[in-house]
């Protein structure tokens, strides 16, 4: 354990009143490095909804909360399942939670695996975007990229990216001067998420895809989001015009000198393909991070050419299903990935 800490208790239990947990939740916010996903602002936005039937995990030491978690349970005729920070339900985790896992007082990584696993003793747990792996069958590894938005971030790209970023803003100008706005009052950001979602829309649809805001809780969730990280500078909704014309609109947040690329709409134009919306609203928000002090400008994680172009790095995060080995839903993937295996290797998978 870390530093000779002793810990002295995790214990499971119901939870019956959010308020009460919202102050309890960021109390040990102050005392932990954590992610914004992780925050009350997000874990905190319109919970009884998002947790039908919450499962805390709170560990103590010596009466002192160390850590939390925050769990929705699905009942299950096999084993239940409790999902980290997320329901379950497939419309209402179309939210994307990242940067996950328990929230922890500062050295003590110890008691994140002592939450974990006391939690999966007695249930099989839905962990997804976690940042450090809980040694459970991995369901899927995905990287996210994120730039060092320092005064030298736009020479460390390449110079095809160099060009093609001077490009896009040159064919941006041709509708007029390039400016970027910050919605900063109280009405202006909802509007901004509002048309947002419509450029969003248009451009999965081309896709023949519903996107994002398709499901009517998403746009909820998001505004009432809004409401409550706007105060604390936690929201961040950003919109780039050339002219009368509206290139782009970023929506972020920004936590403790990080910037997380949450959504975004752009105005696609096939008539001007040197027009990349999404790198110059990029540039142009990285560049206004670096001015800010921000540290770190996060693409969230996705194999997008621009993320990887416009990147310094990578993180890695993890989506895992843990439980002990006789869960029979493990042990039923664990047969379905060696049978996979078993396929691949005789020439059958394709």
């Amino acid at each position: 354990m870390d530093g000779g800490h002793a810990l002295t208790e995790v214990s499971l239990s119901e939870v019956r009143d959010f308020a009460a947990l919202g102050a309890r939740w960021r109390g040990l916010e102050e005392k932990s490095d954590l992610s914004f996903f992780q925050s009350w602002t997000w874990i905190g936005c319109l919970p009884e909804e998002r947790f039908p039937d919450p499962i805390l995990a709170e560990a103590r030491d010596a009466g002192e909360i160390v850590g939390l978690a925050l769990f929705n349970r699905r009942r299950s005729v096999v084993r239940d399942r409790l999902f980290l920070s997320e329901t379950g339900i497939p419309n209402l985790d179309r939210l994307a939670v990242e940067y996950n896992g328990p929230v922890v007082a500062r050295g003590r990584s110890d008691v994140r695996d002592a939450i974990l696993r006391t939690a999966a003793s007695g249930y099989d747990l839905v962990l997804s975007g976690m940042t450090d792996s809980f040694s459970g069958l991995s369901a899927q590894t995905r990287l996210a990229p994120f730039a060092r938005t320092d005064a030298g971030w736009f020479s460390r790209r390449s110079a095809n990216t160099r060009q093609q970023i001077r490009r896009s803003d040159r064919a941006c100008a041709a509708f007029g001067s390039l400016v970027a706005s910050c919605a900063e009052d109280e009405t202006t950001p909802h509007d901004w998420l509002d048309t947002m979602a419509g450029m969003h829309r248009a451009t999965w649809n081309a896709r023949g895809k519903p996107g994002s805001f398709a499901d009517p809780f998403f746009g909820r969730f998001h505004h009432e989001l809004i409401r409550r990280g706007m105060p604390r500078g936690e929201t961040d909704l950003w919109r780039v015009t050339a002219g009368e014309r509206t290139i782009g609109i970023l929506y972020n947040f920004r936590y403790r000198g990080h910037v997380l690329a949450y959504q975004s709409g752009f105005a696609y134009d096939p008539a001007t393909p040197r027009l990349k919306p999404g790198l110059t609203c990029h540039r142009i928000a990285i560049e206004a991070c670096a001015r800010d002090g921000m540290a770190v400008y996060n693409f969230l994680a996705g194999d997008d050419r621009y993320k990887r172009s416009l990147a310094d790095g990578h993180d890695t995060m993890h989506w895992e299903i843990a439980g002990p080995w006789w869960s029979p839903r493990l042990l039923a993937l664990r047969m379905r990935a060696r049978a996979a295996h078993v396929r691949d290797a005789l020439g059958g998978g394709t």
